[in-house]
């Protein structure tokens, strides 16, 4: 007796496809939407002048009318002189401490302020370090002014008539003082800001963690130890990664208040550089050839400390 077996129809493979997912997140993505363009506005579309780079631009004769010069103003970066010696040097020896300094004390400073027993001391400290964070450089200089001034600053007022020193230190202007004057007024700024980042790290660790290691016998520095440090490394390493597409980036703002003819020598970093000759001096092809050399490197770091990290220590943005 001949048996026909049945044999059950094969599904049909769900497709997820572009479309699929923009229908199952249609309202996602239309809130998605302003921010997208805006940032394709802001951020992409003005990429075109990029073409500036590689013409002699006049602005009379406009961009397409000006004459064609290749990559000769990124040559002339590295070989017309030796500004771009300094430059780096500055830039990289700012940067690099500013960020170092910044995420070590901001690691530091949220553990005590995890550590403190009083909710309401702990509130009131990260209130007045994050306050900082919302002044402008502007009102910034006017303190430093109001403070560090070599004549009438109150700081060398003060240590004048107490006898330390006879006349006033130029911090402003010296170029000795520059350097830290910049990392202290950047960790002073920043501090408040990525504590809280850290602090919301450490809340999501687990409290049974914390009450294991009491039962077990860990003291305070222990449980900090063994326990917070390790729960705050992703976003340390997270932190760091974003950070290091920065390397190179400066607050214009801040150099355009605190740089003088003093401590330009000491203070001129890449984006003060690409000002003074794209809006000061009018070489806008020259500036522009500058600026493009400096996001290619800042997307090369970015894209190799990410490499690095997730190679090392398992953790990646890309």
């Amino acid at each position: 007796m001949e048996v026909n077996a049945v044999v059950p129809p094969v599904p049909k493979k769900k497709r997820r496809g572009l479309l699929d997912a923009l229908r199952k997140h249609k309202y996602i993505y239309i809130m998605l939407a302003p921010a997208i363009i805006c940032v394709a506005v802001f951020n992409y579309i003005p990429l075109w002048g990029w073409l500036m780079a590689f013409k002699n631009y006049r602005v009379g004769r406009g961009l397409w009318g000006s004459d064609w010069v290749g990559f000769k103003h990124f040559i002339d970066f590295f070989t017309a002189n030796d500004e771009w010696l300094y430059l780096i040097r500055n830039t990289l020896v700012i940067n690099i401490v500013s960020l170092v300094l910044i995420m070590g004390l901001s690691v530091i400073f949220s553990l005590l302020l995890h550590e403190l027993r009083s909710r309401f001391v702990m509130k009131a400290v990260q209130t007045a370090s994050f306050f900082p964070f919302f002044v402008s450089w502007v009102i910034v200089y006017s303190m430093a002014n109001a403070f560090l001034a070599i004549d009438s600053g109150a700081l060398n007022q003060f240590f004048t008539r107490i006898g330390i020193i006879d006349n006033g230190i130029n911090f402003l202007a010296d170029d000795k003082h520059s350097w830290g004057l910049t990392w202290f007024l950047s960790v002073w700024k920043n501090l408040g800001y990525n504590s809280i980042i850290f602090l919301a790290a450490i809340s999501g660790i687990s409290p049974e963690l914390y009450e294991v290691a009491s039962i077990d016998g860990a003291g305070r520095f222990k449980r900090v130890w063994y326990i917070t440090l390790p729960g705050m490394t992703s976003t340390l390493i997270v932190l760091l990664i974003l950070n290091s597409g920065n390397v190179l980036r400066s607050s214009l703002d801040y150099y355009f208040l605190f740089t003088n003819p003093m401590n330009w020598k000491t203070m001129e970093v890449l984006d003060m550089y690409i000002y003074r000759y794209g809006l000061s001096i009018g070489n806008f092809s020259y500036a522009t050839a500058v600026g493009i050399l400096l996001t290619f490197v800042s997307l090369i770091l970015l894209v190799g400390t990410n490499a690095l990290s997730k190679k090392f220590a398992d953790k990646s943005i890309l």
